[in-house]
């Protein structure tokens, strides 16, 4: 494992610019897990002004661009440019609450639990100073290049 202090920000992972870029730093990252954290706040694209708030169901984005650093740093460690990945889907997303406070500090984990030929499953949990607020199972894909590229070439 790398030391964090070797590690390229997380803004750097992520194939996401600012202001989508939504998690803001890699805390712990390894073969088949990351830990990443948010402060919730007005740079957040979602925040609403009047309640000072974030909706949690924004949370499966969090999870999703958790496992995007995940696969960077795996990307990173080859010498290749991060990837382009796609949530396919959620699972039993479930929030213990409707929204994330203002200043509080997420923590949010995710462990891949299947992978095959870049489609892949991760356990996601979102936690506030111990506490799960959020939980799901995302669906994911990391197609090759070639596979990516024919994607986006219109077909004549």
């Amino acid at each position: 494992m790398y030391l964090m202090s070797s590690i390229p920000p997380l803004i750097d992972l992520l194939p996401h610019d600012t202001p989508l870029a939504l998690v803001d730093e890699l805390i712990e990252v390894n073969d088949l897990s990351v830990h990443c954290q948010v402060t919730i706040g007005e740079n957040n694209v979602f925040f609403d002004h009047e309640t000072k708030t974030v909706p949690a169901w924004v949370g499966i984005e969090f999870m999703a661009q958790s496992i995007a650093g995940w696969s960077g740093y795996h990307a990173w460690k080859k010498g290749n440019k991060s990837p382009i990945g796609f949530l396919l889907g959620s699972r039993k997303y479930q929030a213990e609450c409707s929204e994330f406070q203002q200043g509080d500090t997420l923590d949010i984990f995710a462990e891949q639990v299947l992978e095959n030929n870049g489609m892949a499953v991760f356990s996601c949990y979102i936690e506030h100073k111990g506490q799960q607020l959020a939980s799901s199972q995302l669906n994911v894909f990391v197609p090759t290049e070639e596979k990516l590229e024919e994607l986006l070439t219109p077909k004549q």
